[in-house]
C-alpha cells in the first residue's frame, strides 16, 4: 500500500491560507481516570477517511491536565490497549516510583489493569505525558498529552493561553497509522519521520485573534524522531521558558529549534494586519510549511503592550563547585555509517551482526540498553557533570529523568535549565545539574527509535 506524502496531504506552503501485571489499585471513586484505548481521530482532510489511532481517553491529544504550582495531581491510569504501558511525566520532578519507567520505577500495566498516579507539583510550566513501555509505538500511534502547571502568583498577563502539541505521522494512503514500527532503517537512521504535520491533531489548526492581541504559546514537540525548526510570521515576541523552566530574562524570538520531547514558552504579540494571516512555519530544508494560523481581526488595543517580565523562577538547588563535580563520560556510538563493530549486550560482547539481528544498533559507552551497574552514583546533594560525545552520524536528543540541567559552554558559561538536549552529529556537550531527587534515574535518546535500539543508560541517586 502506497504511502501519502507531504506534499500530497499538506499545501500549506508560506503565504497561502491555513485555515489523544499490578497489584489491585485501591482508589476512590471520584479519581480522575485517565483511560489508554483506541479510538478515531480526524488527522487527514475530510477527502481521507478518519485515522484508527491510540489515545489517552480515546482522543488524541489526550486531555490538557492542569494544575498550580503545590498541588497534587492524581490519576488512575487504565489501560485497554492490546499492549502493557504505563505514564510517564515528562519533564517533573516527581517521586521516582511515579516516573513510569517499566522495568525501572514500576512494572508495566497489563491490558485491563489499572495503576494509580498521586504525585506534587513542584514546579510550573509546561510539561507533558506519555507512555514508557514500546514508546516508540505508542506515541506514534497517538498517546500523549500536556500537563500544564500554572504559577502560583500568577502568571504572565497575556489575553490568551494555547497549548500546542507538534506532532508527524507517517499515514499509508488510506490516512491510516503505517506499520513497521520494527523497521530496521528507521533505527539505525534518524528515526521515525513521518510525511504529515499536526498541531493538536489538526492538520489545519488555526484561531481568530485580534491584532495586538498578547498570546502564551506553550509548543510540546511531540514526534517521535522529528526535529522542529520553527519561525513566526506576523507575529513579534520572546521566548520565556523552555523545557518547563523560566529563563532569567526573556529573549527575543527568531528562530526556534525543538528536538523530540523539548518544549518552549513563547509570549507573542500579533503584529500582522487586520485581514492577514499569522503564521507558525515549520522550515524544511529550503521550504517552510504553516502549521500553525492566527486569522488577524480587529485590533485589540491600539499599541503594543510593554517587554514582559521574567516568570518566576522554580525552586532548583544552584550548582555546586564545578571544579569538585562529580565527573563521568557518555560516548554515543552505533547507527548507520556510525563503525560500531561490537557492543556488549546481556552481560556478552557481542558482534554488529548479532546486535543487528536483536534489533540493537546503538550504543552508550559500548553497552547497548541499561546496564547492570549505573553510569553514575551520587549522594544526594551532589554536583554532577556529564561530558556526553555523540561519535555517531545522527543528531540525538538526550533526554535526562526527575532532574533539570545546565550546558557548560567552553567558556564556562551556564545555558538554561533544560531536561531534553540536541546533540548533532560529532559534537561533544557537557551537562551540570545537582542531584535533588533520590532514585533510579533514566538517560536516554529521546529519538524513540535510537532508545529501542540501545542508547539509553541510567544514574543513580541515594
Amino acid at each position: 500500500m502506497s504511502r501519502l506524502t507531504r506534499r500530497q496531504f499538506n499545501h500549506l506552503a508560506v503565504g497561502a491560507t491555513a485555515a489523544a501485571t499490578l497489584p489491585t489499585v485501591t482508589r476512590s471513586e471520584t479519581t480522575p481516570v485517565l483511560h489508554a484505548r483506541e479510538g478515531i481521530a480526524r488527522l487527514a482532510p475530510a477527502k481521507y477517511p478518519e485515522t484508527q489511532i491510540w489515545g489517552y481517553n480515546g482522543v488524541v491529544p489526550g486531555p490538557v491536565l492542569r494544575a498550580r504550582q503545590g498541588e497534587r495531581i492524581k490519576r488512575v491510569f487504565r489501560n485497554d490497549l492490546p499492549q502493557a504501558s504505563s505514564v510517564h511525566w515528562h519533564g517533573i520532578r516527581i517521586e521516582n516510583a511515579m516516573d513510569g519507567v517499566v522495568g525501572m520505577t514500576q512494572s508495566a500495566v497489563e491490558p485491563g489493569a489499572e495503576f494509580l498516579y498521586d504525585f506534587a507539583l513542584r514546579d510550573a510550566g509546561t510539561y507533558w505525558y506519555h507512555p514508557h513501555n514500546r514508546t516508540y509505538e505508542q506515541m506514534a500511534r497517538g498517546l500523549y498529552g500536556a500537563l500544564i502547571v500554572d504559577e502560583k502568583s500568577g502568571g504572565p498577563m497575556v489575553d490568551r493561553d494555547e497549548v500546542l502539541l507538534l506532532d508527524d505521522w507517517r499515514l499509508n494512503d488510506k490516512a491510516q497509522i503505517a506499520d513497521g514500527f520494527g523497521n530496521m532503517h528507521d533505527w539505525s537512521h534518524a528515526g521515525r519521520i513521518g510525511n504529515w504535520i499536526t498541531v493538536n491533531g489538526a492538520g489545519r489548526w488555526s484561531r481568530d485573534v485580534p491584532r495586538l492581541t498578547r498570546m502564551r504559546l506553550r509548543l510540546v514537540n511531540t514526534a517521535n524522531a522529528r526535529i522542529f525548526t520553527l519561525e513566526a510570521r506576523g507575529l513579534e515576541g520572546w521566548v520565556v521558558a523552555l523545557d518547563g523552566m523560566p529563563i532569567e530574562a526573556p529573549q527575543s524570538l527568531s528562530k526556534l529549534t525543538l528536538a523530540p520531547a523539548q518544549r518552549a514558552d513563547l509570549i507573542l504579540d500579533v503584529t500582522a494586519e487586520e485581514g492577514e494571516e499569522a503564521l507558525i512555519v515549520s522550515r524544511e530544508r529550503a521550504d517552510g510549511y504553516a502549521i500553525a494560523s492566527f486569522a488577524v481581526l480587529k485590533a485589540a488595543r491600539q499599541t503594543r503592550l510593554a517587554k514582559p517580565d521574567a516568570l518566576p523562577l522554580n525552586p532548583i538547588p544552584a550548582l555546586g563547585s564545578l571544579e569538585n563535580a562529580t565527573r563521568a563520560k557518555l560516548r554515543m556510538e552505533g547507527g548507520a555509517m556510525g563503525g560500531m563493530r561490537k557492543a556488549m549486550m546481556g552481560g556478552q560482547v557481542t558482534g554488529i551482526r548479532g546486535l543487528a539481528a536483536a534489533g540493537k544498533i546503538w550504543a552508550l559507552n559500548g553497552t547497548v540498553d541499561k546496564s547492570d551497574t549505573p553510569l553514575v552514583e551520587a549522594s544526594l546533594g551532589e554536583t554532577l557533570r556529564i561530558a556526553m560525545i555523540n561519535d555517531t552520524a545522527w543528531p540525538h536528543g538526550m533526554h535526562l529523568h526527575g532532574h533539570h540541567f545546565r550546558r557548560i559552554g567552553r567558556d564556562g558559561a551556564l545555558g538554561p535549565l533544560r531536561d531534553t538536549i540536541l546533540m548533532n552529529r560529532g559534537e561533544t556537550v557537557e551537562i551540570a545539574f545537582v542531584a535533588d531527587n533520590p532514585g533510579d534515574w533514566l538517560l536516554h535518546c529521546h529519538m524513540l527509535e535510537h532508545s529501542a535500539g540501545g542508547m539509553m543508560t541510567w544514574l543513580r541517586v541515594t
